[in-house]
């Protein structure tokens, strides 16, 4: 372990109390979006007293909170989001949330509970820093483009101002399917994109019983479902996938009416912009072409949603390195594949250098098929995991701070 980590996971265990309660507290009041004005007091509650420049958002409920050192020198960005989902908790957990269909089943209120924790290890070490740690507390990375939003409002302009831009981004995510306290990334792809498509498959409507007097969407519309499929196993490179997923169906109000329309609502995830653009595409055509055999018509919506997520693979390997030094190489392990997950931290990868990776929060005890993963109403973690995340987020810009980066891009 370089000297520049020396003390870093003690230090980091001893944050384990105050990350623990900031983290209950936010996980009793969920919030959801861009707006989180009471996550966002309770994020300004810990900071305060800190060594630490704050600049709230105007638009959203963000919180960037910069720390300069002692010496000039390079800029770091760390990021943690804030936001909850949408959705019952089913937990049994004394700190539940008080707030109907809201949960943190995410782990986002652990990420800002982290992040803080971070903020205080490396304010009291501020004597010895060279150069500058911005933090970014972001809310609605769930759907809302939260970071996009930041980067609007002048995230990189604030993170650098009167001092060296932003050289590089560092975020981590939680993951309860992984082993307790391991850190895990890869360079290049590491995210999904997520595009959403809506199909309105138009025929004529009629009597159920005489469909030949009428152009029914609904089998045009279930003959789209399995022509999608076909579509990625016949069109789409193996070694760049895609998944198309068609999650809801719609048609029709009773038994004796063919109705005049069907809606297919899905979403599309790739790990390349190639890919992304060729599925859309490709979406677009089947389901025209489909219905136009069938003498119906379809009319093909795309949203787009987070771009792929990008790692620098230097960036990645130097996350991977901080935490094998502070974890041990056990803990740090190199993904072999990306997920099909998405995240909007893809934006600031778009535009600075940087990384994202994810720690494990694996309750003990429980075995990976035992455990609900993100996203599920009965997600839990271990908070112990907390201080892995911690020193990590503090590791990477003390060793960055201090040159060990040089020569990443």
């Amino acid at each position: 372990m370089t000297d520049v980590l020396d003390g870093v996971l003690d230090e980091a265990g001893a944050q384990l109390e105050d990350a623990v309660d900031l983290r209950r507290r936010l996980h009793e009041k969920p919030e959801l979006g861009n707006h989180l004005p009471g996550t966002q007091a309770m994020v300004l509650e810990a900071l305060e007293g800190l060594p630490l420049t704050v600049t709230t958002g105007d638009t959203l409920s963000s919180v960037i909170a910069v720390l300069d050192g002692d010496e000039p020198g390079p800029t770091i960005l760390l990021r943690g989001d804030m936001d909850a989902l949408p959705m019952h908790e089913d937990t049994d957990l004394e700190f539940k949330s008080t707030v109907d269909d809201a949960m943190h089943a995410c782990g986002h209120d652990t990420h800002v509970a982290m992040l803080a924790g971070a903020a205080k290890l490396l304010s009291a070490r501020r004597g010895s820093l060279r150069g500058r740690v911005a933090f970014m507390f972001q809310p609605g990375e769930e759907g809302f483009e939260g970071a996009k939003h930041m980067l609007d409002e002048g995230l990189l302009a604030t993170a650098g101002a009167g001092a060296d831009p932003v050289s590089l981004a560092f975020a981590l995510h939680q993951s309860p399917t992984l082993p307790n306290g391991m850190i895990a990334t890869k360079g290049a792809s590491l995210m999904a994109s997520a595009d959403t498509f809506l199909i309105t498959v138009r025929g004529r409507g009629g009597h159920a019983s005489m469909p030949h007097h009428a152009s029914d969407p609904i089998p045009i519309a279930c003959e789209m479902v399995g022509a999608f499929q076909s579509m990625v196993t016949r069109r789409v490179d193996v070694f760049d996938p895609a998944v198309v997923t068609v999650a809801r169906i719609q048609a029709g109000t009773t038994s004796n009416v063919i109705p005049e329309t069907a809606e297919l609502y899905g979403t599309v995830r790739t790990v390349s912009e190639k890919a992304r653009d060729a599925v859309l595409e490709d979406i677009e055509r089947v389901a025209q072409g489909l219905a136009s055999a069938h003498g119906a018509t379809a009319e093909v919506t795309i949203v787009p949603g987070y771009p792929v997520t990008v790692n620098d693979a230097s960036a990645a390997q130097f996350a991977l390195d901080t935490a094998g030094m502070l974890l041990g190489a056990e803990h740090a392990v190199e993904m072999p594949t990306p997920v099909m997950g998405a995240e909007d931290w893809s934006y600031v990868l778009q535009q600075v250098t940087g990384a994202m990776a994810f720690l494990g929060t694996r309750p003990h005890g429980m075995a990976p098929h035992e455990v609900a993963p993100n996203h599920s109403n009965r997600m839990v973690l271990d908070e112990d995991a907390m201080v892995p995340g911690i020193a990590t987020y503090a590791g990477v810009a003390l060793r960055w701070l201090s040159g060990a980066g040089a020569g990443t891009t």
